[in-house]
């Protein structure tokens, strides 16, 4: 299924610093303009310093300050070159020797899953979800691996909201040196600009839990919308001061304190990004490359975007990094928050309390009748009687995700050892819902065929 891999180019810019030349990008047959599309992408990596350059190298980009109506095919492009479209601040992976993800002993098995009374394969899937790739970890190796739309091994893929999870991690690991005090601290503590706003009396937990009472409009299809009016910040001169005052311009929801209802808002999870750096005085990629990713033993150095370089970056998505790496992301979670030496960096308890779903207004409903998100971790909610039907309550129940918008996931069920790592361009933001209890119905039928083959062993 390595659909690009076969007979692609190797084309690697080894241990590119400042002050290396840019890659060597010609080939014979190669136009004048795809020339120049390849030495902008290396001249985007020279400046960077990124160890590496992601491919492929496209040559046009589509306009950053359209990404909610971009199509499918620029999504495709503008995904896979984040780097490109906007500032950024590199996380190094530092270590010549990656956490080893060895291809699992036995092949992956036949998969078969039933949605709305039809029955559907792997193959169906990568369709139905726009997959531009897909990662199975079973105990720690790759059972499956999928890259599509000219996407390889060395395709940084921008998470959009998976990032969200990302900082509530880091955040546990601020709490555990002691550079956050504690979750009940207010905001203001950290980011003193939004005393006496609608801000006022928030707490970091709020923020975390999407519980601020802070009125945001998160609506992707509509071009005032708050989050509309965001993505235009980050495509402007200066993101960071005009998203700032975004923030201040805020109202809060009459008559709603914090902690009582649950409401998805982007403005404040780049909040909680931004108390973050406060806290611990490093960016979000500095703090991230320092702690877990240079420590981890990540492959592949990564991108977080940034709203000023080297000062503020953007909290609420703009992580960008290889398929394995957000695999071995979601080992380091799955395991508890232990690097490969056995030191524990999480909180003992944080994964558990990133997990125990608020009983806010909004986030208890039919489909999460325990309540549908955490610490910026997302309930396996679905349609009740298409779980039942297919027979994986169990792992909906004990499984968490990573969410971000037109598809991007990360799985990870604890009890089965299982992940699943998806980068996909949907038609639209978040619809139909559908597509949520696909990527659920999909999960659990990989859990039961690979419970039923032979077992690969716990490494």
């Amino acid at each position: 299924m390595h659909d690009v891999l076969t007979g692609a180019r190797a084309i690697t810019c080894a241990a590119l610093v400042l002050a290396a030349p840019l890659c060597d990008m010609r080939f014979s047959g190669t136009s004048s303009a795809a020339n120049a599309g390849a030495a902008s992408a290396s001249a985007s990596c020279r400046a960077l310093g990124l160890v590496g350059c992601p491919e492929p190298r496209d040559l046009q980009l589509p306009p950053a300050a359209q990404m909610l109506t971009w199509t499918q095919e620029q999504r495709v492009v503008g995904f896979r070159n984040g780097y490109r479209l906007y500032a950024g601040d590199v996380f190094h992976a530092h270590r010549s020797s990656a956490y080893p993800l060895p291809p699992a002993p036995t092949p992956f098995p036949e998969i078969r899953y039933h949605m709305d009374g039809r029955a559907l394969t792997l193959a169906d899937y990568l369709v139905r979800q726009s997959v531009t790739g897909l990662l199975v970890l079973k105990d720690g190796k790759i059972a499956y691996e999928y890259y599509g739309q000219g996407n390889n091994e060395h395709t940084l893929w921008t998470s959009r909201s998976v990032a969200k999870s990302i900082v509530s991690v880091l955040a546990g690991i601020a709490v555990r040196e002691g550079k956050i005090r504690s979750l009940d601290d207010p905001v203001t503590h950290y980011v003193p600009e939004l005393a006496g706003t609608a801000w006022e009396g928030v707490s970091l937990r709020n923020l975390l839990q999407h519980t601020s009472g802070v009125q945001w409009n998160e609506d992707y299809e509509d071009p005032k919308s708050d989050f509309a009016q965001l993505t235009r910040c980050e495509a402007g001169a200066e993101p960071y001061p005009c998203l700032l005052r975004l923030l201040k311009s805020l109202r809060r929801k009459p008559g709603v304190m914090p902690g009582q209802a649950w409401s998805y808002n982007t403005g404040g999870a780049w909040l909680m990004g931004r108390a973050l750096e406060r806290a611990t005085g490093m960016t979000l990629a500095r703090y991230l490359e320092t702690r877990l990713w240079s420590r981890f033993s990540m492959e592949s150095d990564g991108v977080w975007q940034a709203l000023e370089p080297r000062s503020a970056d953007m909290g609420g998505h703009g992580f960008n990094a290889t398929l394995r790496d957000w695999g071995r992301f979601a080992l380091f979670v799955e395991n508890g928050g232990h690097l490969e030496s056995g030191e524990q960096i999480l909180p003992a308890d944080w994964l558990a309390q990133s997990v125990n779903w608020t009983q806010a207004q909004g986030s208890v409903t039919p489909s999460s009748p325990q309540g549908a998100f955490g610490y910026q971790w997302w309930h396996a909610t679905i349609e009740p009687s298409r779980a039942a039907a297919a027979g994986i309550l169990d792992v909906s129940e004990q499984s968490f995700w990573a969410l971000g918008i037109f598809g991007q996931a990360i799985g990870i069920d604890p009890v089965e050892h299982l992940i699943l790592v998806q980068w996909s361009t949907w038609k639209e933001a978040e619809k139909p819902d559908s597509l949520y209890d696909e990527q659920v119905l999909l999960f659990g039928a990989v859990a039961q065929a690979l419970r039923a083959a032979p077992a690969s062993g716990r490494r």
